[in-house]
């Protein structure tokens, strides 16, 4: 679907995710996370950049198991630290995962996607034509409810720099590993809310999608 189609759908209310495809899990168990290796830092920053065409190619399991882990996975089993920083430990962004099968929220303490609707709704993560049929879109999601300790007034600025910290752990693995993405925050917040099923204290603050880079070859 086109940009102009998107917004004249959403501006009569009519943007709508699809039906999903293949059999959605109810709770999808990742394999282990690989949290060793990759390129070096500065390497993987130097390669860190945006790409907007991706193939239609799933990621594999462990490709996907990893790069959950890379943006928002416990780091320090102790006392449940991440990969991202949190003010106050709150963790109120929760990640969220759109792919054909389903919207799912990924669950970092047990390592697994849950499914949050069996209904395919990458199309409504951005007014692009690419997360149409990129293999999955991240989707950033401020809880303002579990920041009962900021003043509410910060509350959106203290979990856009955690959703940015995330969506940065992202660029960094798919640099390390080779994949691409692109991080964007051009979306229909009100149609993606509605499709999401999201409550009032619910904010989407980012999407990004990740995928192999659509070449020659693709």
């Amino acid at each position: 679907m086109n940009t102009l189609t998107k917004l004249a759908l959403g501006m009569l209310g009519q943007l709508h995710g699809r039906p999903a495809t293949g059999e959605p899990l109810d709770e999808w168990q990742l394999p282990a996370a690989h949290t060793r290796g990759g390129l070096p830092l500065m390497e993987a920053l130097r390669r860190r950049e945006s790409r907007r065409e991706f193939a239609p190619a799933p990621l594999a399991p462990q490709e996907l198991s990893d790069l959950l882990w890379a943006v928002a996975g416990i780091n320090r089993a102790g006392h449940g630290g991440r990969t991202a920083p949190s003010a106050l430990n709150a963790q109120e962004v929760d990640l969220y995962v759109a792919l054909p099968q389903g919207l799912y929220r990924y669950d970092a303490p047990r390592h697994v996607l849950l499914l949050m609707k069996a209904e395919d709704v990458r199309r409504v993560t951005g007014y692009q034509d690419f997360v149409d049929t990129a293999p999955l879109d991240l989707i950033f999601v401020a809880d303002h409810g579990r920041m009962k300790m900021v003043p509410a007034d910060a509350r959106a600025s203290f979990a856009s720099v955690a959703a940015g910290a995330m969506a940065q752990n992202a660029y960094l693995w798919c640099a390390s590993t080779g994949l691409a993405t692109v991080v964007r925050a051009w979306f229909d917040r009100t149609a993606l809310s509605r499709a999401m099923d999201l409550t009032p204290d619910q904010q989407i603050l980012l999407t990004q999608t990740v995928g192999r880079a659509r070449g020659p070859e693709a």
